[in-house]
């Protein structure tokens, strides 16, 4: 009688294991989709400002520099050229990125 709630408890550490093992793996996908999304949005930002590789350069600079963001100066690129396409994107109207995840 004893073993048998010993088996019971090992069968369920294993498919407590298993579970964990799951939710590790989708971790991982999540974070690596999370990472993808951020470079997206890096670029892009990038792309409608229309920055330079000189500018980038400088604004990276910038940053490593100084860690806080109010002594980033005014000349860090402002732009009034931003397309449809680019005002779904900082409206949040752009499709998500998927990398193609399954639910559980």
């Amino acid at each position: 009688m004893e073993n048998s709630k010993i088996d019971k408890v090992k069968i369920e550490i294993e498919k407590t294991k298993i579970k964990i093992s799951e939710y590790q793996a989708k971790l991982r996908a999540l974070e690596r989709q999370k990472t993808g999304l951020e470079n997206e949005q890096i670029v892009t930002i990038v792309r409608c400002e229309k920055i330079s590789d000189s500018e980038l350069s400088a604004l990276m600079a910038s940053f490593r520099g100084h860690k806080s963001e109010d002594t980033v100066s005014e000349t860090t690129i402002v732009s009034s050229n931003r397309t449809e396409k680019d005002e779904e994107f900082y409206t949040g109207k752009e499709e998500p990125y998927d990398v193609g995840i399954n639910e559980k």
